[in-house]
C-alpha cells in the first residue's frame, strides 16, 4: 500500500492544513493560558479563605495563663501547623512577651506588621522558608493590657506547586488535544477535497475520451463548475457540428464549381475555346466567394468570451477608410456616446465594421457618420452615409451571399452578408435602414451586447 503523496505546495489540501494548525495552535494556547489562569485565581481564593478560617480559629484558640503570656487551648485543626518545616506557619505575639509560634516554625519568624489592625490584611512577606502568604490582624486582650497580634502564613511554594501540576498535567492534555484535532482535521480534509480528486479524473476522463460529460451527482458548491464545463463541452460539440457541417457546405459548393472548370479544361484540352475563358474566370470568382464566405463562418464559430472596446477599435477603421476613398474627400465622422465595451471579439468586429463604412463609402456623397448609443444591454452603432440609399423592397436582397445591386461597382458580394452571419454569431445583428431625418442616404445599424 502507497503512502499517501505529500501536499503540493500552493495547494488546498496544503493550505487548509496551515490554517487548522495555526488555529489549533492559536486556540489551544488561548485556552492553556486562560485556564492556567482561572484554576491560578480559584485557588489562590481556596488559599484566602483557608488562611482566613485558620486565623479565626487561632484567634479563638488564644488565652491569656495567669502572668498574661498567649498560651492556646488545643492545636489548630490542621496538623501541617505541627509539622517542622511543613510551609504552614502561625504566630501570636504581646508586647513583653516571647512570640508563641507553631511546632512547624524552627527558624525566624513571621512579619508582625500586618497585625496591627483589627481588619485581617495579608500580603507576600518573607516567611522561616522563604516568601509567604501572610495574613494577620490584632485584637484587644481580655486584661486590658496590650493587643495581641495573630499571623498565619503558608509558603508561596506550595501555592506554585499547586498550579506547577496542574500546568504540566494541563500542557499534557492539550498536547494530546492537539494531536486528535490535527488527525481529525487531516480526515476532514480528505473527505471534503475528495470532490475535487473525483473531479479531476472526471476531466481526464472527458480529455481522454473514455466520456463525453460531466456525470451528475456533485456537492452543491462543485454543481455549478460542473454544469459550466459541461455547457462548455456542449458547445465544443455544437462548434464541432458546425465545423463539419460547413467543411461539408464547402465541399458541395466547390463540388460544381470543380466539375465545371474540369469541363471546361477538357474543352481547352480538345481546342475548343469558345466562352471558356469567361467560365473558368467565373467559376474561379465563385469559388473565391464561397471560400470567404466559409471562411469567415469558420472563424466566428470558435470565439466566445470576446470584449472589444470603443471607440478605441473604431477609429483605425475609419483612418484606414478615409485612405483607401481618399480620391473622394469624403469625411468619416465618429460621434458617440461615451466608451463602452462590446461583446465581441476585436478581429470580428473589425471585420463587421469594415464591411459596413467601406460599403456607405463606396455610396457617401461627401460624408459617412459613425456613432452608437447603449440601449439595455445592447450597444445600437450606427454607420450613416448620404448616398442615394437602397429602396426599402431591396434591402433584404443585400444580406444574400453575393448579391450585389451594382455590378459595376467593385465587391464580392459578401460584405453585408458576413457582417450580418459575424454579428447574429455574437448575439446580435445588422440591418439596413433610411435616414429618420429624411434625407438621401442609409443607415446600416449594427446591433451588439454590452460586454460583462
Amino acid at each position: 500500500m502507497t503512502a499517501p503523496a505529500l501536499p503540493a505546495r500552493g495547494s488546498l489540501r496544503l493550505r487548509f492544513i496551515v490554517a487548522i494548525l495555526v488555529w489549533i495552535v492559536a486556540g489551544l494556547v488561548v485556552i492553556g493560558f486562560s485556564t492556567s489562569a482561572l484554576f491560578r485565581r480559584h485557588v489562590e481564593y481556596q488559599f484566602h479563605d483557608e488562611l482566613t478560617v485558620h486565623l479565626v480559629e487561632l484567634a479563638d484558640l488564644t488565652r491569656l495563663d495567669a502572668a498574661g503570656r498567649p498560651v492556646l487551648d488545643r492545636p489548630l485543626s490542621d496538623p501541617r501547623y505541627g509539622m517542622p518545616n511543613s510551609g504552614y506557619y502561625w504566630q501570636v505575639e504581646r508586647d513583653g512577651f516571647p512570640p508563641l509560634q507553631s511546632g512547624s516554625v524552627k527558624r525566624g519568624a513571621l512579619d508582625t506588621t500586618l497585625a496591627h489592625q483589627p481588619d485581617i490584611v495579608h500580603r507576600l512577606a518573607p516567611g522561616p522558608t522563604g516568601p509567604t502568604m501572610t495574613y494577620g490582624f490584632a485584637r484587644s486582650a481580655t486584661d486590658g493590657g496590650s493587643e495581641l497580634h495573630f499571623l498565619i502564613a503558608t509558603d508561596e511554594q506550595i501555592l506554585n506547586d499547586v498550579i506547577g501540576a496542574f500546568d504540566a498535567e494541563l500542557r499534557r492534555w492539550l498536547g494530546l488535544m492537539a494531536l486528535g484535532l490535527l488527525g481529525t482535521g487531516a480526515l476532514v480534509i480528505l473527505y471534503t477535497l475528495k470532490p475535487l480528486d473525483r473531479l479531476g479524473q472526471a476531466i481526464a476522463a472527458v480529455r481522454n475520451g473514455s466520456a463525453r460529460r460531466m456525470e451528475e451527482g456533485w456537492p452543491a458548491e462543485i454543481t455549478p463548475l460542473v454544469a459550466d464545463l459541461n455547457g462548455l463541452l456542449d458547445t465544443n460539440d455544437a462548434m464541432v457540428a458546425r465545423a463539419r457541417v460547413e467543411a461539408g457546405n464547402l465541399a458541395h459548393s466547390l463540388r460544381t464549381s470543380l466539375a465545371i472548370l474540369t469541363d471546361e479544361a477538357e474543352t481547352l484540352a480538345r481546342g475548343e475555346t469558345g466562352d471558356s475563358a469567361a467560365t473558368l474566370l467565373e467559376q474561379c470568382r465563385r469559388i473565391g466567394r464561397q471560400l470567404d464566405w466559409h471562411l469567415a463562418r469558420a472563424r466566428a464559430s470558435v470565439r466566445q468570451g470576446a470584449r472589444t472596446p470603443i471607440p478605441d477599435a473604431i477609429a483605425p477603421i475609419a483612418a484606414a477608410m478615409q485612405r483607401l476613398h481618399a480620391g473622394r474627400t469624403i469625411q468619416f465622422a465618429i460621434d458617440g456616446s461615451a466608451p463602452v465595451a462590446l461583446a465581441i471579439e476585436p478581429e470580428d468586429f473589425a471585420e463587421i465594421l469594415s464591411n459596413l463604412v467601406d460599403n456607405a463609402g463606396k455610396w457617401a456623397g461627401s460624408r459617412v457618420g459613425i456613432d452608437w448609443r447603449i440601449s439595455g444591454p445592447h450597444v445600437l452603432l450606427s454607420v450613416t452615409d448620404d448616398g442615394p440609399g437602397i429602396p426599402e423592397p431591396m434591402r433584404a436582397a443585400v444580406f444574400q451571399v453575393g448579391s450585389r445591386l451594382d455590378e459595376q461597382a467593385p465587391g464580392s458580394g459578401l460584405g453585408l452578408a458576413i457582417a450580418r452571419d459575424l454579428a447574429r454569431r455574437y448575439g446580435g445583428d445588422v440591418s439596413l435602414e433610411g435616414r429618420s431625418d429624411g434625407a438621401s442616404g442609409l443607415v446600416a445599424r449594427l446591433d451588439i451586447p454590452l460586454a460583462a
